[in-house]
């Protein structure tokens, strides 16, 4: 991922990147100076001069983004490492297999053929990302090494105990952060609490709902991730500030009391459906993986069905998706959604393109409104050129089991509405005793602190902590901000434990990229605009390099490259219906969400 604490700065890491970078392309290109494998990358002409100096200068331009995307930690050699295997791959693919043949002016084939024929050119792009990788850490840990630092190893007088509430992007990277900071400590107690066990990484649900991911693949054991954190999977009952003691229920009903000298609140946010009537029972949301894999499993199911409707009208019922929410959330999900259907559209002899039918309600004037005006006006173009209609400046009034209907009457027929407008935080913070804000999340001044109790702590969705780059206004509810926050709150409570006075959160977001399905994407990053293929490969490179765990990194790069070769799995996984049966026989859109179902993740 992209680190912004201590290691070194990002100007440093593109330094070493690129460094590293340039010695890995003279090795890997002297190498391959009398083979074919140096051609196909494809810059010139083999075992010439200039081939030979633009192979150079591309492997120095990938080293540097290696080094700016990827980062340094002094612990995290293998990551590193694992993160330069990625980069050989995806320089495979952009380079011989996508950007030479359209050079060249040839078609672009990702078939099971060409990725023979160009098998040695794979072999030479994975020597040269672990070759970048190896040389980028030596030279950031040479770096590091050489830097003065201020910094007071944590020793604290007597133990300490540090209870985390969530187990999210803030909450877990407050843990790690932690267990970086008191590696040398052993009375320093950290317990985190979750009703799951594991780490989702939100912002590719969008990709298990389109089948394009294995829901287990972007999920990491907590366990895992902090192994010095004492894990409890529970949920929270209530906190007496005054004992400083938080009360937990496990599922089998036995409750725990747990001690506290400093408290994390990280408990996330769930989907909010406004008061509207019927979105509750009737939509489906994008929180959580048991979400994702319901989208997907009644798609699926809508499909089979459909193969064997006869009637025209009623296919086009069936088949009628709409989402609720130009954010980010909606563009992916729309986006995904039609890339499933086309896509295995092949397996189902009865049903036809025009069948199906995709709706974007926003109640704005224009889609992705974060974003640059342009580059939303480009999602929305590439969108509709696909057929995905667009109903913009309009809300949502109801839902029922077959229909969504829209302010001012509109009424569409459908079986499938995904709602990702509105969110709010845990309804957890009722049982807490801590100042609310209007938006409802617990109200912390800039150091993260809860106001009234200077030794417990809010952060991420659940939080209203005020944003310097946005005069005061409240920090947006990203998973850049919460991870950053938790990092944070982790140093203030180290500094605390010093006799230090904390430190106020000051955070400008890297950028933000969306995926529209069809490898293009949209991308701002530091006010520079990306769009198409470039900013779909700068998504995917990004996120995977957040994808915390080497493991799953490379499960997802294989579901990726999977995904450029073979259609999309069509096996339902669900053993039971998705969805309740009405009196007529007919499927309704969704099924009431089960208690614990709506909770969320920490997440963008």
């Amino acid at each position: 991922m992209i680190k912004s604490a201590g290691a070194g700065s990002l100007q440093a890491s593109a330094i070493a990147g690129a460094l590293a970078g340039f010695l890995a392309g003279a090795v890997t290109g002297g190498l391959l100076a009398d083979q074919d494998a140096m051609a196909g990358a494809g810059l010139a002409a083999r075992g010439s001069q200039s081939g030979f100096a633009l192979y150079l200068i591309a492997s120095v331009l990938f080293g540097s983004v290696f080094g700016v995307v990827v980062g340094f930690e002094r612990a995290a050699t293998a990551a590193d490492v694992s993160g330069g295997l990625i980069l050989g791959l995806l320089r495979f693919v952009l380079l011989p297999l996508t950007l030479v043949p359209l050079l060249a002016r040839h078609p672009v084939r990702w078939s099971v053929d060409e990725l023979t024929s160009a098998f040695p050119e794979l072999v030479a792009s994975l020597g040269y990302g672990t070759l970048t990788a190896v040389g980028f850490h030596v030279a950031m840990r040479w770096h590091v090494a050489r830097r003065p630092t201020d910094r007071t190893p944590v020793k604290p007088a007597e133990p300490r105990r540090v209870v985390i509430l969530s187990g999210g992007f803030g909450g877990v990277g407050t843990a790690q952060r932690l267990e970086q900071l008191c590696a040398r400590s052993a009375d320093v107690e950290i317990t985190l609490i979750s009703s799951s066990n594991y780490l989702l990484f939100t912002p590719m649900l969008a990709e298990v709902a389109s089948s394009s991911l294995r829901a287990e693949h972007i999920s990491v054991p907590i366990r895992a991730s902090c192994p010095r954190t004492r894990f409890r999977r529970a949920d929270v009952d209530s906190v007496d500030a005054e004992l400083r003691t938080v009360q937990v229920r496990r599922d089998d009903g036995t409750e725990e009391t747990l001690p506290y000298d400093h408290l994390v609140v990280a408990l996330g946010s769930v989907p909010s459906f406004g008061g509207l009537p019927g979105l509750e029972e009737h939509a489906f949301t994008l929180k959580t993986l048991e979400d994702a894999n319901r989208i997907r499993n009644h798609a699926l199911r809508l499909l089979e069905r459909a193969d064997v409707e006869t009637e025209a009208e009623m296919r086009r019922e069936l088949l009628t998706f709409v989402v609720a929410g130009g954010g980010f959330a909606g563009t992916e999900m729309i986006a995904e959604l039609f890339d499933l259907l086309h896509s295995v559209l092949h397996y189902y002899p009865g049903v036809s393109q025009s069948d199906a039918r995709f709706v974007l309600v926003h109640s704005g004037e224009r889609i992705l409104p974060e974003l640059d005006v342009r580059l939303g006006d480009y999602a929305r173009a590439r969108l509709e050129a696909r057929g995905i209609e667009f109903v913009l400046g309009t809300r949502l009034a109801r839902a029922t089991a077959r229909t969504v209907r829209l302010a001012g009457d509109v009424e569409i027929l459908t079986r499938t509405l995904v709602w990702t407008a509105g969110s709010r935080p845990s309804p957890i913070l009722d049982r807490l005793p801590f100042e609310r804000g209007a938006a409802g999340g617990v109200v912390a001044d800039r150091c993260l602190r809860v106001d009234g109790h200077d030794r417990v702590w809010a952060l991420g969705d659940c939080a209203t902590v005020p944003d310097p780059a946005r005069d005061g206004a409240p920090c947006p509810p990203t998973a850049q901000h919460a991870l950053r926050q938790g990092k944070l709150v982790a140093d203030n409570i180290a500094r605390a434990w010093r006799g230090q006075e904390p430190v106020e959160f000051r955070y400008r977001s890297l950028g933000i990229l969306v995926a529209l399905g069809h490898r293009t994407a949209v991308a701002e990053i530091r006010g520079i605009r990306f769009s198409g293929f470039a900013a779909w490969f700068l998504w995917r490179s990004i996120y995977l390099a957040k994808l915390p765990g080497i493991e799953r990194k490379l499960r997802v790069s294989a579901d990726w490259f999977m995904d450029l070769v073979f259609p999309r799995d069509i096996v339902v996984t669900s053993s039971a219906p998705t969805v309740t049966q009405t009196s007529l026989g007919e499927t309704p859109m969704s099924l009431v969400p089960t208690p614990g179902e709506t909770k969320a993740e920490n997440g963008p």
